[in-house]
C-alpha cells in the first residue's frame, strides 16, 4: 500500500464496479464508469488550463457528484486539493487560498456572490470553475461541464507518487490563524485503508453522506466506493430529510458529529422504517455518553465511534460497533476505543514523560497516516511533530486494556484555585441530568480561584430545572471540586462549522477588556 495514490485507489474502484451505481443525489445516479469519464475528462481540461502537477486547487462546494469527479481528477493530475468549508467567513476563505496558494478556484454557484466578492483579493487564483451554475456567470469563469466538451475519456498521462502532497485541508485549531496540514497521497491511503477496516464497511454499503464531504466526510467516501458501495449524497443535514432517505435509499450507513444525533433524538420518534440502517459513524467531537446510550435505545446497535484530527485523518482510534456494551465494559460509551492497526499512542506530561496508567496525558501518537507538517509553518510543524510522533492538544487517560477517555482539550482546560478541571468532564455530567438538552463549560475571571467553572445550558422543551439543582447535580455526579460555580440558560449553544460547541467564543464574552485571559 506504500506505493500507492489517491488516484489508484479510485481506478481500482472503477475498474471493479464499472456499471454499479456509486454516486446518486436528489434521483440522478451516476455509475463508476461515469465517475471515471467525468474524471478523465476534466483532468483533461483542468490540465488544458494551464494547471500542472503540484498545483493547487481550492473548492468551495457543498456536498454534489462534481466534488468526486474533482477530487479523482485533481488526483489522477498529480494536483493539491484545497476544500474550504462552506460555513467559514469570507476572511478565512481568502486568507486560506492565498495562503495555501491556490490558483484555481472551483466552486458552487450557491456560493457565486461570495467568490465575485472575494475575487480581487484573491492573489494567486487565475482560474474560477464553477459547479451546477444556474443563469449568466461572471465574465471569465467558466462551467465545469465547460472543461470536459470535446475531451476523450482518457487521463493525461502523468507521474505521480505516494510522497506527493494530494491535500491541504484548513484547521482553525482555537487560537490564532488557521493552519494548512499537509496529506500525502501515503498518508490519504493508509487513512482510508484504516478506515475500511476498523469500521465496519461492508460490500455494496449504502452509504449517505449529510456532512461536509470537505471535512471527515471527505475521507469516508473512498471506503465506501472500495466495496462496491453508493454514495448517497445530500446537500446539508436535515433530521426528517435524512430518515426519509434511509428509509426511501435502503441506506445501510451514515457519518454524523455527535450535534446531529443530538437533533435527531430531540425529534419525535419516526414511524419510518429504518431496518436497514446498520452503521452510523460518530466523531468529530465528543459525544455525551448519557446521550449516547439514549441513541443506542432508540436506533439499536449500529454506532461506531473513529477519533483522530485533521493532522491523522480521521482514525487514531475506534470504537467498533461490537465493542459499543455496556454491560461488557460499564464505561466504554466514555471512551474513544483503542490505538487502529499500526497506531501506536502514549499518554505524556508537559515534559514529555509518559504518565502512568489512569492519569491524565496528551495523547501524542505514531502512525502511518500522519501529516508532512503544516504548509509554510516550520515552526509550529517542529512543535506539533516531535521525534516522529504527533502531539494532538488531547488530553486523556487510559485504562489497563488500552481504552482511551479523551477528557478535553490541552487549551480548554480550567486552572481553578490550582486544580485542573476537565469541561467535558463537567459537561457529561450535566447531560445525564434528564432535563439538560445541550451544554458547554468554560472557564470564566474569578478573584478568588482564578477562574471558575461557569455552564451554559439549554434545557428540553417542557421541562425546567434550577441553576442550583443542576449544580447540586454535578456535585452528586463528579464532585465539588468540578461542580460550576455558576450556570446560565440559554436557548441554544454556540458552534463551530464543525458542530462542536464553541467554546473560544462563549469565552470571549466573559474575558473581553481583559489583560489577562487565563
Amino acid at each position: 500500500m506504500n506505493g500507492m495514490t489517491v488516484g489508484d485507489l479510485y481506478d481500482r474502484s472503477v475498474q471493479a464496479f464499472g456499471d454499479r451505481v456509486a454516486l446518486r443525489q436528489g434521483g440522478v445516479s451516476h455509475t463508476y464508469g461515469e465517475l471515471r469519464r467525468h474524471a478523465a475528462r476534466l483532468a483533461q481540461g483542468f490540465q488544458a488550463l494551464g494547471l500542472q502537477h503540484g498545483d493547487h486547487v481550492a473548492f468551495l462546494m457543498v456536498n454534489c457528484p462534481e466534488y468526486v469527479f474533482v477530487e479523482y481528477a485533481l488526483a489522477r493530475l498529480g494536483a493539491v486539493r484545497i476544500p474550504l468549508a462552506v460555513l467559514l467567513a469570507a476572511d478565512d476563505h481568502i486568507y486560506m487560498m492565498n495562503h495555501g496558494e491556490a490558483k484555481a478556484l472551483v466552486y458552487h454557484w450557491s456560493m457565486r456572490e461570495r467568490v465575485v466578492a472575494m475575487a480581487p483579493e484573491l492573489q494567486h487564483v487565475r482560474h474560477f470553475v464553477c459547479v451546477g451554475a444556474e443563469g449568466e456567470l461572471p465574465e471569465g469563469h467558466l462551467r465545469l461541464e465547460e472543461l470536459e466538451e470535446g475531451r476523450e475519456d482518457v487521463f493525461p498521462h502523468v507521474q505521480v507518487s505516494a510522497g506527493d502532497l494530494c491535500g491541504l485541508y484548513y484547521t482553525g485549531g482555537t487560537t490564532g490563524r488557521p493552519k494548512g496540514v499537509m496529506l500525502s497521497h501515503r498518508a490519504w491511503v493508509a487513512a482510508v485503508t484504516l478506515e475500511t477496516l476498523e469500521l465496519g464497511f461492508g460490500y455494496g454499503e449504502v452509504f449517505a453522506f449529510c456532512t461536509p464531504m470537505t471535512h471527515a466526510a471527505g475521507v469516508l467516501l473512498l471506503p465506501v466506493l472500495l466495496r462496491g458501495g453508493t454514495a448517497i449524497i445530500l446537500d446539508h443535514f436535515d433530521p426528517a430529510g435524512l430518515l426519509e432517505t434511509i428509509e426511501a435509499e435502503r441506506v445501510t450507513a451514515t457519518m454524523l458529529v455527535p450535534t446531529m444525533i443530538y437533533r435527531l433524538l430531540d425529534e419525535p420518534p419516526s414511524s419510518r422504517d429504518l431496518r436497514s440502517l446498520r452503521l452510523v459513524l460518530y466523531g468529530a467531537a465528543a459525544i455525551a455518553p448519557g446521550r449516547l446510550e439514549e441513541a443506542i435505545n432508540r436506533f439499536g446497535p449500529v454506532f461506531a465511534q473513529y477519533y483522530g484530527q485533521t493532522e491523522a485523518p480521521m482514525i487514531i482510534t475506534a470504537l467498533p460497533r461490537e465493542e459499543h456494551d455496556p454491560a461488557r465494559l460499564p464505561s466504554v460509551l466514555s471512551s474513544c476505543g483503542r490505538a487502529t492497526l499500526g497506531t501506536f499512542v502514549r499518554l505524556v506530561d508537559s515534559s514529555g514523560r509518559e504518565v502512568a496508567q489512569g492519569e491524565v496525558g496528551e495523547i501524542v501518537a505514531s502512525c502511518p497516516h500522519v501529516m508532512d507538517g503544516y504548509w509554510r509553518d516550520p515552526a509550529t510543524t517542529a512543535d506539533t511533530l516531535r521525534d516522529g510522533w504527533l502531539h494532538t492538544g488531547d488530553l486523556a487517560r487510559q485504562d489497563e486494556r488500552g481504552y482511551l477517555y479523551i477528557v478535553d482539550r490541552v487549551k480548554d482546560m480550567i486552572v481553578s484555585g490550582g486544580y485542573n478541571i476537565y469541561p467535558r468532564e463537567v459537561e457529561d455530567a450535566l447531560f445525564s441530568h434528564p432535563a439538560v438538552q445541550a451544554a458547554a463549560v468554560v472557564g470564566v475571571p474569578d478573584d478568588r480561584w482564578g477562574e471558575a467553572v461557569k455552564a451554559i445550558v439549554v434545557l428540553r422543551e417542557g421541562m425546567q430545572a434550577s441553576a442550583e439543582e443542576l449544580i447540586a447535580h454535578v456535585k452528586r455526579e463528579r464532585g465539588s471540586l468540578r461542580a460550576p460555580k455558576s450556570v446560565d440558560f440559554s436557548t441554544e449553544i454556540p458552534l463551530t462549522n464543525l458542530g462542536k460547541p464553541d467554546r473560544k467564543r462563549i469565552r470571549q464574552g466573559f474575558w473581553a477588556g481583559r489583560e489577562r485571559q487565563v
